[in-house]
């Protein structure tokens, strides 16, 4: 086994290792979805998909962890790095336990809000929170400190347990089908845990950060968590307000739509996963970031550009290959949906690359249009195919605007 390893290492740099493994984890993340989809059928499917659209949000909550720590224990000196790091855990913690305590509590009012058959499933994931608040400062500190072949791992062991106990609670016991979701969806953050990044060094660990080095971590943290509600909004606002609006069957419909749609969104994002560092690296060395950008954003122009053109072509093949006749329904709005969902992803990068220079425009130009995007859903939402083109209108736009400041900063 370490003779395999040693000779992945040399075949592959660890940054490729790690676009790899991003590719399987997705792929497995998206066989868990459409699996779960053609098992439960689009009724059961709704509850099913609120559940992995708040483990979505909590990504993006416990992300303003993840790169905070990413981007200061790459500029802080390994006198600073532990430091830093064990006060993140316990902030991270602390954060994760309210907010957990918070969905456990009013599990009964989230069920009211979003029609769901149960409040125990609330109530799972409300009490496994706080683990994956631990799981994100690890990360971040695997990420800042580019050990991306650990920092793999860690996303395949929360992947592999999640699918298969999922699939293993719904076939082999009698258990309702949101409470199995809920459990696998628990039991996968200790999973991901592991591989565990340490604090070795007692005397860094009671290393004080500087006045000016905890202000800059509060302001890029603030800002990231401003950029991060931004993400939800763009990201999830829609599933949610379509569970509100619509019956549980045609939200079904609609979260599957979502899930094969926002395959361009989680194909690109390992590429935002790889870019911060970098950036933060090349700015301490004083370099032009601009070429990495671009050529991150290349390769996210490619990838998005054949997905929609292939969603625009074959939707129906599309949806009766990955969820069966039962969803051809939505085939008509693939399309249309991959298209706003590309327009988000490439807006995503721009933003993530100046949120790496401390630059805070691009998460207000974010939250205006992730704000119009709701405003319009609540004003057009007689059909599902309103709520996709309110999206296109809303995330084109922000895309335009995006572009606009970044060719406004090349000409000063």
């Amino acid at each position: 086994m370490i003779a395999i390893q040693h000779k992945i290492k040399k075949l592959l740099t660890p940054e490729q290792i790690f676009m790899l493994s991003a590719f399987v984890v997705n792929g497995g993340n998206y066989l868990y979805n459409l699996g779960l989809g053609r098992v439960l059928g689009p009724g059961a499917f709704a509850d099913a998909a609120i559940l992995i659209t708040l483990l979505l949000v909590l990504s993006f909550v416990a992300m303003t962890f993840q790169l905070a720590v990413a981007k200061f224990t790459t500029e802080f000196d390994k006198s600073k790095q532990e430091a830093f790091v064990q006060r993140a855990y316990k902030q991270a913690t602390t954060f994760g336990i309210i907010l957990g305590a918070a969905i456990v509590v009013f599990a009964g009012s989230l069920q009211t809000l979003f029609q769901t058959e149960s409040s125990v499933m609330f109530t799972i994931f409300g009490i496994a929170v706080p683990l994956y608040f631990i799981m994100s400062v690890n990360r971040g500190n695997l990420q800042g400190r580019k050990s991306f072949i650990a920092l793999s791992i860690t996303y395949q062991l929360e992947m592999v347990c999640r699918l298969a106990l999922t699939f293993a609670l719904l076939l082999f016991f009698n258990i309702e089908s949101s409470v199995a979701v809920a459990t696998a969806i628990a039991i996968s953050f200790i999973a991901g845990v592991f591989p565990f990044k340490k604090l070795t060094s007692k005397k860094a660990v009671q290393s004080a950060l500087a006045s000016k080095e905890s202000k800059a971590v509060m302001n890029f943290f603030v800002l990231t968590a401003c950029y991060e509600l931004t993400q939800i909004i763009c990201n999830n606002s829609d599933i949610l307000l379509v569970k509100h609006y619509f019956p549980s069957y045609d939200a079904g419909l609609y979260a599957s739509l979502a899930l094969i749609g926002r395959v361009v969104y989680f194909v690109t994002w390992m590429f935002v996963m790889l870019l911060l560092p970098t950036v933060v690296s090349m700015r301490k060395e004083g370099k032009n970031s601009v070429p990495v950008l671009m050529k991150y954003v290349g390769y996210i122009t490619a990838l998005a550009s054949g997905i929609v053109l292939f969603t625009f072509l074959f939707p129906s093949f599309a949806v009766q290959i990955l969820f069966g006749e039962q969803y051809m329904s939505i085939a008509p709005l693939l399309g249309w949906y991959a298209l706003a969902t590309s327009f988000f992803a490439l807006s995503n990068i721009f933003a993530y690359y100046y949120l790496s220079l401390d630059h805070y425009k691009p998460i207000v130009i974010a939250a205006i249009f992730g704000v119009l995007q709701i405003v319009l859903i609540i004003l057009f939402h007689d059909s599902l195919f309103e709520v996709v083109l309110a999206q296109v209108v809303a995330m084109g736009s922000l895309l335009i605007a995006q572009l606009l400041y970044f060719w406004n900063m090349q000409v000063k």
